[in-house]
């Protein structure tokens, strides 16, 4: 398709599957990271895969990386704001303010930073497009992850507002929700779920997957298929939207 796309945290879990979908239909990726050694080896497996380290909760590296990525892309088609962390599972009594903030600077300032300084570039293509990295935690209250889902859900009225400013450049912006996703950061959040309700870890897994119709965790390859459709032509009325890929996630409790 020949896209020029830039994609925070690509280095692993949804970012690296997001990168690799984009580079196998011939995109120009270029992936941004912190982990240095990750990116060394993602470098070596697609010569459409170019990377590069950032500090995403640092405001000047990212006011240093958006134009070096930009400048080794020739120019910018799709913007993928999937850098996020998880925070504490701790209720909001017991939430350390300083782990509050680092989620905030993370999910939320870095994806507005990375935006900005995007947007000039993004004008200049014929078919540009933002995605957020949103979650089935910005659709619900989650007790005990108070500051991921004040984010998640600060996602959205962000990309809501993109998608009211951008139209009239033909700029689109969308929201992927993604649910339970397979892999290390899921089993993470079981444990720690586990460790305040007493519970064992398969029955916090038993009791996750009874929320959704479909018992089982998404896979990290489905939600860059629905990236890449996304960017693709045959979404181009397609903005401002909300796309949850939760196996049909109804409730949190």
């Amino acid at each position: 398709m020949g896209q020029r796309v830039l994609v925070t945290a690509g280095a692993g879990g949804i970012g690296l599957a997001i990168a690799r979908g984009f580079a196998a239909i011939g995109a120009q990726v270029f992936v941004v990271d912190i982990n240095q050694v990750a990116l060394e080896r993602l470098a070596k497996e697609s010569a459409n895969i170019h990377c590069g380290t950032c500090d995403l909760s640092d405001r000047a590296d990212i006011e240093r990386m958006v134009p070096e990525a930009i400048a080794k892309l020739g120019g910018l088609d799709v913007l993928v704001n999937n850098a996020g962390i998880a925070g504490p599972t701790r209720a909001v009594a017991d939430l350390d303010p300083d782990d509050w903030e680092a989620v905030m600077r993370i999910n939320l300032n870095c994806t507005f930073n990375v935006t900005r300084l995007a947007i000039p570039h993004l004008k200049q293509s014929k078919a540009a497009s933002i995605i957020n990295m949103s979650s089935a935690a910005g659709r619900f209250g989650y007790a005990n992850r108070s500051a991921y889902s004040t984010s998640k859900w600060g996602l959205i009225g962000f990309t809501k507002t993109l998608a009211l400013e951008l139209g009239a450049y033909g700029i689109r912006a969308n929201a992927i929700l993604p649910g339970g996703v397979a892999g290390e950061r899921v089993e993470k959040v079981l444990a720690a779920r586990a460790q305040i309700s007493g519970r064992t870890l398969e029955q916090e897994r038993t009791a996750a997957l009874a929320m959704q119709s479909i018992k089982a965790f998404v896979e990290p390859t489905e939600i860059a298929a629905l990236a890449v459709f996304l960017a693709s032509d045959a979404a181009r009325s397609i903005s401002g939207q909300l796309l949850p890929i939760d196996n049909d996630q109804f409730t949190t409790s």
